[in-house]
């Protein structure tokens, strides 16, 4: 008869008891692993936390022995999972002081001078757990947050730290007869590691300036990453930095280093840059989408910039009327500051291609004891050598029609100050012009230099019938142009047979025509007029001969670019008198 055996029955107990009996070396085995996985754990817990200490002061010394400054560690964890992954906050290294001048005693600590040089809130990286004894640990990525650097003037390395300055109270100077110091050597340790690539968000790179009444350069850097990192090697990079205006941002990549110790700001790079989607609309008084591409190389204060800039759509705010507008230019940047030399840039507006030379500087005003940025003065030399006046002029004509089209070639000296009011309203512009071809788009005012010039001829029979449009006119004189308005001092007009010489003033914004001056053409005023009502005004044109021409009268133009109004001046003509029949003509 068979038994029923139940759970939990005292043959069930049996029966386990008899198990472990029978296999007491598995029991013991199972009982060995657990012991040896809880050393294990816990002899990791005690390598990581012991190993903290030691990797933290290889961290400190390699970077103290790199840059030959002081270098603080707030903190430092490492922790073994899948791998050592390590994790710092607070990293600050201080400005070198092993320059020109200055002799540091061996074994002592690099001191404390001024603010940190560089500032790192937290980095952090992963490695595998493989160490071969004499070969380094590879890094494959260290992440930073918070990076700043701030670079020193130029003259603080110039003759190393006075010793009267901070921490360096107490140390010597060096011997006049000795050369400058050479670097040590740095210290080996047990552990070396080589790091593959650096990625940081958000950092801030400073440019200190030694020039009065000038701030400091800086440049938000919101991504940046290094790599083909070597000790002593120029590195590879790629950066976008955040351009404050026009607002967008600037992709960049290229090489920097190796990193000068003795003067960071000597430090070189170079790279090509694009700069994308850029809104002119941020200065006001101009418009446009710009986009800028191009090649710079020298070193962190001082740099050569070899560039191209493109506008499609340029415009001066309140006429509405853009223009395409390319530029290619070589400029010398001073890093530091900001301030650029432009020499040259070469610029195509439309199809008309001038030239610039000068500089742009950054300017400031002293508010509360401090400097406060206030924008850019610009002084430029310009010159016009192979232009078309109608692409000029659309800038200023609402309609997108230009008063006059023609050749233009002109020399000027262009100044535009820091300010809130628009650019043409700020401009300075002052030089020669010359104005040929000249066609007015006005079938008004075209009829009326066709008529002048006919007449001015003696052919008053053809002023009605010939085409206007084939009369072209020439132009010249000097200008200057204030807070928007173009004052002419001397122009001189001419069309075949006549010559008039202008004074006067003419508003870019408003089209406001004020001019007087003396129109004198070949024909007399009989020729003029022709027909018999001709012949009755014979007796008069002794009145109107004047030097050499056969009619000189005193003239005026008023009114605006749209609708100009021109007159002869009588109340001129009374103080006049005729030319005598035995004067020269």
């Amino acid at each position: 008869m068979r038994g029923t055996l139940k759970v939990g029955t005292p043959d069930s107990k049996k029966m386990k008891a008899g198990f472990w009996s029978r296999h007491h070396r598995l029991k013991w085995a199972l009982g060995i692993s657990a012991g040896v996985f809880a050393v294990i754990a816990v002899a990791l817990y005690i390598l990581a936390r012991r190993s903290e200490p030691m990797l933290r002061a290889h961290i400190v010394q390699a970077l103290e022995d790199h840059f030959h400054a002081h270098v603080e560690l707030d903190s430092f964890h490492v922790a073994l999972k899948d791998g050592l992954t390590a994790q710092g906050k607070g990293l600050r290294i201080w400005q070198p002081v092993e320059t020109e001048g200055m002799m540091e005693s061996a074994n002592a600590e690099p001191p404390i001078i001024g603010k940190p040089l560089i500032e790192i809130a937290e980095f952090r990286f992963h490695a595998p757990l493989e160490y071969d004894s004499g070969k380094p640990i590879r890094i494959s990525v260290v992440r930073l947050k918070g990076l700043t650097i701030d670079v020193p003037p130029r003259h603080r390395f110039q003759k190393g730290f006075p010793s009267t300055v901070g921490a360096n109270k107490s140390r010597e100077t060096q011997s006049k007869d000795s050369s400058p110091p050479q670097p040590p050597p740095a210290k080996t340790g047990l552990i070396s590691f080589i790091i593959q690539s650096l990625e940081c968000n958000d950092s801030l790179l400073t440019l200190e300036t030694d020039k009065p009444g000038k701030l400091p350069m800086q440049f938000e850097i919101s991504h940046l990453k290094l790599t083909d990192i070597q000790p002593d090697q120029a590195v590879a990079y790629e950066a976008d930095l955040t351009n404050p205006r026009p607002r967008g941002i600037i992709h960049t990549h290229g090489n920097i280093g190796p990193w000068n110790v003795p003067d960071p700001g000597k430090t070189a790079l170079n790279g090509d840059y694009r700069f994308e989607h850029a809104d002119l609309g941020d200065f006001k008084g101009i418009a446009g989408m710009l986009t800028s591409n191009g090649h710079f190389d020298g070193t962190l204060r001082d740099i050569t910039v070899d560039g191209e800039t493109s506008v499609p759509d340029f415009e001066l705010a309140g006429f509405g009327t853009p223009v395409s507008l390319y530029t290619r230019f070589h400029a010398l940047v001073d890093g530091t500051n900001g301030d650029t030399r432009l020499e040259p840039v070469d610029a195509v507006l439309d199809n008309s291609h001038f030239q610039v030379r000068g500089q742009v500087v950054r300017a400031t005003v002293e508010q509360n004891k401090s400097l406060v940025a206030k924008g850019h003065q610009i002084q430029l030399k310009v010159e016009i050598d192979r232009g078309h006046a109608e692409d000029f002029m659309r800038l200023v004509a609402r309609s997108g029609v230009p008063f006059f089209t023609g050749d233009i070639r002109m020399k000027g000296d262009l100044d535009i100050p820091p300010g809130p009011e628009a650019v043409q309203d700020r401009m300075k512009l002052s030089g020669t012009f010359w104005l040929g071809n000249v066609r007015f788009t006005s079938p008004n005012v075209q009829d009326r230099v066709s008529e002048l010039s006919l007449r001015g001829r003696g052919n008053p029979s053809d002023a009605r019938s010939k085409d206007a449009s084939t009369v072209r006119s020439t132009m010249t004189g000097n200008f200057k142009m204030v807070e928007g308005v173009i004052t002419l001092p001397s122009l001189d007009y001419r069309v075949p047979g006549a010559v008039v010489n202008l004074k006067g003033t003419y508003g870019v914004d408003s089209g406001a025509i004020a001019f007087e001056g003396v129109a004198r053409m070949e024909a007399t005023v009989s020729q003029m007029v022709g027909g018999w009502k001709g012949f009755l005004l014979k007796p008069i044109d002794r009145f109107f001969k004047k030097g050499g021409a056969g009619t000189q009268v005193p003239i005026h133009i008023l009114g605006t670019r749209e609708n100009p109004r021109f007159g002869i001046d009588l109340d001129r003509m009374k103080s006049s008198s005729p030319q005598r029949p035995n004067q020269a003509k």
